[in-house]
């Protein structure tokens, strides 16, 4: 226990600003032409995602409206293009610029923990020796509180989806409705269910528990974000 004299005890480091650092450290690591996990992406093409992601308001309507996507990806391939690569990982190690809105206080927590986490591990999986990392406990409880994104993610699975973590906590992403076909139940520590939720299944160590039927229409759907 502190006392008045020793001072007040230091704060646990931000696990999300942590991550960020890990993020740009791996991609500067890896290089440029080095393989993703994110489908048709290098390194200098997620470099470039994340910069445009924080830094270009206009097009970052794109990244989740299809529509509009063509503009998000033609402003992000003329950014691979016209920065280096060693800039694009020192832009988004420095963090977002002061006008965007990732500026704002606690948007970081909300907004960022779960995309660094799965890009940082769509590095580290692409590589053919990868091996699971540990995630400090303060990460996990930042992954588990946005577990809920994977209910967009799931909009269009027919199956009811549990993701269910190894002390036993749950989150139940896909509901029942008109032409459910069953339940699943994907146990795994929260690392592996986000990364399995985002479209990351080749490479997410998970179980998947349920009827057979109810298992072999979840597998043979497809999705991602």
């Amino acid at each position: 226990m502190s006392t008045p004299e020793d001072g007040p005890a230091p704060s646990a480091p931000d696990p999300v600003r942590r991550e960020r650092l890990l993020l740009a450290a791996a991609l500067a690591e890896a290089g440029p032409e080095a393989a993703t996990n994110c489908a048709g992406w290098d390194a200098r093409d997620l470099a470039a995602h994340l910069v445009v992601r924080e830094g270009r308001l206009d097009a970052a309507p794109g990244i989740l409206l299809s529509p509009l996507s063509f503009y998000t990806e033609r402003v992000r391939r003329r950014t691979a293009r016209a920065v280096p690569f060693d800039r694009l990982v020192e832009r988004f190690r420095q963090g977002p610029p002061k006008f965007s809105p990732y500026a704002l206080p606690g948007v970081d927590k909300i907004a960022n923990g779960v995309e660094f986490f799965v890009h940082h591990e769509d590095i580290l999986r692409a590589a053919p020796d990868w091996e699971p990392r540990d995630i400090s406990p303060a990460l996990e409880e930042v992954l588990w509180r946005r577990i809920k994104i994977a209910r967009f993610v799931l909009r269009k699975v027919h199956v009811e989806v549990t993701l269910v973590q190894p002390d036993g906590r749950s989150a139940r992403v896909s509901g029942r409705g008109r032409g459910t076909r069953g339940a699943v139940r994907v146990h795994g520590p929260v690392g592996e269910l986000v990364l399995w939720a985002l479209g990351r299944r080749d490479v997410a160590k998970v179980r998947l528990t349920g009827a057979t039927d109810a298992v072999k229409t979840l597998t043979e759907t497809g999705w991602s974000l």
